[in-house]
C-alpha cells in the first residue's frame, strides 16, 4: 500500500519512506530520502527527518 501522508506519527510507523523535496512546489519533486523511519531519523538530512528527530 502506498500512502501520501504528512502526519509524522503515521510516517514513524511506516515500513518504508520515500521523501520528496527538498521543498514544495517548484522547489520539490526530487527523491531526497528512501529508507526506513529509523534510517530517516538517524541519517537523513531532510526537513522531514529534522521534524522526526524533534518529536
Amino acid at each position: 500500500m502506498i500512502i501520501i501522508e504528512h502526519d509524522l506519527d503515521v510516517a514513524r510507523h511506516a515500513d518504508w519512506i520515500i521523501d520528496v523535496g527538498p521543498d514544495g512546489g517548484k522547489n520539490g519533486g526530487q527523491i531526497v530520502f528512501e529508507g526506513t523511519p529509523v534510517q530517516m531519523r538517524d541519517n537523513a538530512k531532510t526537513i522531514t527527518a529534522e521534524w522526526m528527530r524533534k518529536g
